[in-house]
């Protein structure tokens, strides 16, 4: 074969074509026996040209890289204002020291916190709790905010009541509430002969439990564990930690 003179060619990305300055050419003899290197023919099987890409071949190495970086860039950035918005949302736990919810939300004992409200099961029950014969104020808006919904919990201005709001028909139990009542501050809310949340009984005090069912019956003296106490509808639960006694209140509030 005879050597053709001129400066490198540029070959196709396939190696199949070469471009003389006005047009491709076949780089490849029809015989499928011969080459061109960019000087001149040579046998198949040699060594192949080391030439430059084509142009087609860069400019789609370019965009693909240009693709990539757009990717990790905007990962990275979702990430970074994921982690912030995190930081500055409403939702998960709720913090004693600062007064508004922690971050990382939980299941609270068999209570799960949910990203949506649920109707199938609604009903309220009431919680009141005397010190000493004063009334202690409990959270309202507990167990809730935007990014969690406990199925057991209390609505902003609505002192005491408690939403029993679940996707199905269980038991509920008033230590199933302290469950979640703990989850919510942040800290364990204890329920028992000498704890009721974060009150200790002093040596000659003592818990009286009272459930009002709504049965006319009035308050009723609830003699075991308050944790076991069932949540129903209408129903007054009464936690008083005496001495002093007091009649507590027994009218179930209108409108729940």
């Amino acid at each position: 074969m005879v050597a053709v003179q001129g400066g490198p060619p540029t070959f196709s990305a396939d190696g199949y074509w070469w471009w003389d300055g006005a047009e491709w050419r076949p780089a490849i003899s029809p015989d499928q026996r011969w080459r061109w290197d960019g000087r001149a023919w040579i046998a198949m099987g040699h060594t192949r040209p080391s030439s430059g890409l084509s142009t087609g071949a860069l400019v789609a190495i370019i965009a693909s890289a240009a693709v990539v970086v757009l990717v990790v860039v905007s990962v990275m950035a979702y990430v970074g204002f994921s982690r912030v918005n995190g930081n500055q949302s409403s939702g998960g736990f709720f913090s004693t020291a600062t007064g508004s919810p922690t971050s990382g939300a939980a299941q609270a004992g068999s209570i799960p916190c949910d990203q949506l409200e649920h109707t199938q099961v609604h009903y309220h029950a009431v919680l009141q709790i005397f010190n000493q014969g004063q009334a202690v104020a409990i959270p309202t808006n507990l167990g809730r905010s935007a990014a969690c919904l406990y199925w057991l919990h209390m609505h902003t201005g609505e002192q005491g009541i408690i939403h029993v709001e679940s996707p199905a028909d269980r038991i509920f139990t008033l230590g199933d509430f302290f469950q979640v009542w703990g989850a919510w501050v942040g800290s364990p809310q204890p329920l028992d002969s000498t704890h009721v949340s974060s009150i200790t009984l002093s040596g000659n005090e003592k818990l009286l439990v009272y459930v009002d069912q709504g049965d006319g019956a009035g308050a009723v003296a609830f003699p075991g564990d308050p944790k076991a106490i069932v949540l129903r509808p209408h129903e007054i639960i009464t936690l008083e930690i005496a001495p002093p006694m007091v009649t507590p209140p027994s009218q179930f509030p209108s409108g729940f």
